[in-house]
């Protein structure tokens, strides 16, 4: 049977000390982690969400986009600089969570757009920084970072899982892995089964499961069947994590363009698209 995790971003944009029930509310929900969205890792209560997730036994994976101000692309290398500054701070919560991955928008600033195809030095900026990044957090322990490729509207950097895996071969770190994310996937893969047997094994680090929409995950384009198979076929045994965002957001939703809301709150979108992926499991035993 798959893992399934919920994200923090169906309830809250920026997790803090007043969230925290929230960890013991995922548990009495029936899933296995909860996904931290660390968009501001300054303010994170660290000491009190480990204690918390120890006290209600829950595991725990985060993510995030990189900020402008720590874009890894960028031709001024003091901007590259704090970008690697800012994904050490988030490796070193993770450990202290107790987190066995990190992934997300990390190898460019989230909603940077040049314009223009990424280039060679787009390139090797991008991966000498994340060089720095895994190896630090190698040298601390054995988090894996995982990179998410998103729509060509989020970034112009990685939008296909091969790009991705090449990604990681290049930094060349065993930590390095591929974050899929099935919102992204159905825009720029040409084939499912394809773009996961494209990481494989070896580079699947990490799943969000997703509906082509943002709505309910089982009630619109994604082929789920397709997308389960190709995931046993590999032998995934990573996290299926199911992503949302609250309209009423203000900082994720301009990057995300979330209008409308497609459940009541985003609790019953989590637990009615959590129906509908554990449905969809079951029919292919």
């Amino acid at each position: 049977m798959f893992k399934y995790g919920a994200h923090s971003f169906i309830w809250t944009e920026k997790f803090s000390v007043k969230d925290l029930p929230l960890i013991e509310r995922v548990k009495t929900l029936g899933f296995d982690v909860l996904e931290f969205g660390l968009a501001n890792p300054d303010t994170f209560p660290t000491k009190q969400v480990r204690a918390k997730l120890k006290e209600v036994g829950l595991e725990a994976v985060s993510s995030r986009g990189l900020e402008m101000s720590g874009n890894i692309i960028s031709p001024d290398a003091k901007v590259r600089k704090r970008g690697i500054e800012i994904m050490k701070k988030v490796v070193d919560i993770n450990y202290e969570i107790g987190s066995k991955l990190t992934g997300g928008v990390i190898y460019a600033a989230w909603g940077y757009i040049s314009g223009r195809p990424r280039t060679e030095d787009e390139w090797k900026w991008s991966v000498e920084s994340m060089r720095k990044i895994a190896e630090y957090a190698k040298n601390s322990g054995d988090l894996i970072i995982a990179v998410e490729p998103v729509g060509r509207f989020e970034s112009h950097f990685l939008n296909i899982d091969a790009d991705a895996v090449k990604y990681c071969k290049d930094v060349g770190t065993s930590n390095m892995k591929v974050h899929i994310d099935t919102f992204h996937m159905i825009r720029e893969e040409s084939n499912f089964t394809e773009a996961v047997m494209t990481c494989g094994k070896e580079y699947l680090g990490h799943v969000h499961t997703c509906e082509n929409n943002r709505g309910i995950p089982g009630t619109g384009l994604v082929p789920w069947v397709e997308f389960f198979k190709a995931l046993r076929k590999i032998g995934y045994k990573g996290v299926l994590t199911i992503e949302s965002f609250n309209p009423d957001f203000e900082e994720i939703n301009r990057q995300c363009a979330i209008w409308r809301k497609f459940a009541k709150t985003g609790e019953e979108l989590l637990m009615k698209g959590l129906k509908n992926l554990k449905a969809i499991e079951k029919s292919l035993k």
